[in-house]
């Protein structure tokens, strides 16, 4: 890389002035923990989602957790999901005392396999399959309506990991708990933080309870209401500290307020990055759906049209200016999960052949029309500098 040649990180978050004036005025109100603004945030996420209910929460590792112990999950229990994810996404269980049932992926894209849920469900349908907790990879949204059916005829609830979702009316029923995530490279994000919807009222009582240490009544409850005494509450169970401040809510509503011209940017950069590398013989562009958050660009390369492999290839477009990243090593390959349930890289074949080929570009709305054509570039010259002929 030249030393006149700026870095191209792989990830940056989208802020202005209108956040900054957001988190000026939180702060000089007084009340910074979870209040009315984060409140304003929930009830504008409903709006958005069309769900009942919206849970603000410090992360979307936190909403998946309540939405479990929600549900019921418990220890013993089993619960299916994706091995290519993020560790959240299993760990989770974990806390729970349950078990993670890996199934594969899909040959065509990186979500989780309806037809191996089903195989999952036929094998161990003995009442211990709790829950089915899909994935929805990219901003790609899995085939929701097959999973659902399988899970209700398996008498388990779903928690969709919708962490790489921009917040979209998805849920058309009760029959699911869907999470998002607010991190700091997201479609949105408060730096940290994420949000449950749900239109479950029972599942929703208990979340928001266990949101704010099992008490009856959350802190900005007790101290509007004058008279009431912010000391006169009860613990109705032990319960977590999960709860988004009113200075993290603020950030989330200036970027909802942006959310969807910055998905029309992710849109137009995913296209851009399409049209280029449709006629490159060495790569796979990502399957996209018209309601994809694009959230991720993954490129798959062609093994036997490359002298180098997919490692190499990142080091040397990253060596030239360019952030990458690999989405992901799939959990049943780290070593606490691969000891503890005895699995080996090759039990999840599509896993391990997306892991090795994949890798992600760049895309988020500050990228510039001149990064992008360097983007463009630099994998297209090295893949042709690399290229078997």
């Amino acid at each position: 890389m030249s030393r006149n040649t700026e870095f191209i990180p792989f990830a940056k978050p989208s802020f202005s002035e209108e956040e900054e004036a957001a988190v000026l005025r939180v702060l000089r109100s007084g009340w910074i923990t979870t209040g009315s603004v984060t409140a304003d945030f929930e009830n504008r996420i409903t709006g958005i989602s069309g769900a009942a209910h919206a849970l603000a929460v410090n992360s979307a590792t936190s909403g998946l957790h309540l939405a479990l112990e929600a549900s019921g999950v418990s220890e013993g229990d089993l619960v299916i999901t994706s091995p290519y994810t993020f560790t959240a996404t299993a760990e989770v269980i974990r806390y729970c005392g349950a078990h993670p049932l890996f199934v594969d992926i899909e040959d065509d894209g990186y979500n989780i396999s309806p037809r191996e849920i089903a195989r999952a469900i036929k094998k161990h349908g003995n009442g211990r399959i709790a829950a089915v907790m899909p994935v929805h990879i990219g901003g790609e949204v899995c085939r929701r309506e097959e999973i659902l059916s399988l899970a209700e005829s398996a008498g388990a609830a779903v928690i969709e990991d919708g962490a790489h979702l921009q917040p979209a009316p998805l849920l058309t029923d009760s029959r699911s708990i869907l999470v998002y995530s607010f991190y700091a490279t997201k479609c949105l994000t408060t730096g940290e933080g994420g949000m449950v919807v749900t239109n479950n009222d029972e599942a929703a009582s208990r979340m928001r309870t266990m949101r704010f240490h099992g008490i009856d009544r959350e802190a900005w409850d007790r101290y509007k209401v004058k008279g009431s005494g912010s000391w006169n509450y009860d613990i109705v169970a032990p319960g977590f500290k999960y709860n988004l401040p009113d200075i993290l809510g603020a950030l989330g509503i200036v970027q909802l307020d942006k959310a969807c011209g910055m998905l029309e940017k992710r849109r137009s950069i995913a296209e851009a990055y399409d049209n280029a590398f449709a006629s490159c013989g060495q790569l796979k562009t990502p399957p996209a759906s018209a309601d994809s958050s694009r959230h991720l660009y993954i490129l798959q390369i062609i093994p036997d049209r490359l002298t180098i492999g997919r490692d190499e290839l990142v080091s040397l477009i990253t060596e030239s200016g360019i952030g990458l990243s690999v989405h992901y090593r799939p959990l049943h390959m780290m070593s606490y999960y691969s000891s503890k349930y005895n699995l080996k890289p090759q039990d999840y074949p599509e896993a391990l052949k997306k892991f090795e080929t994949s890798f992600s570009l760049p895309i988020y709305p500050d990228l510039t029309d001149d990064e992008i054509s360097r983007i463009i570039n630099t994998v297209l010259d090295t893949c042709r500098k690399h290229r078997r002929d």
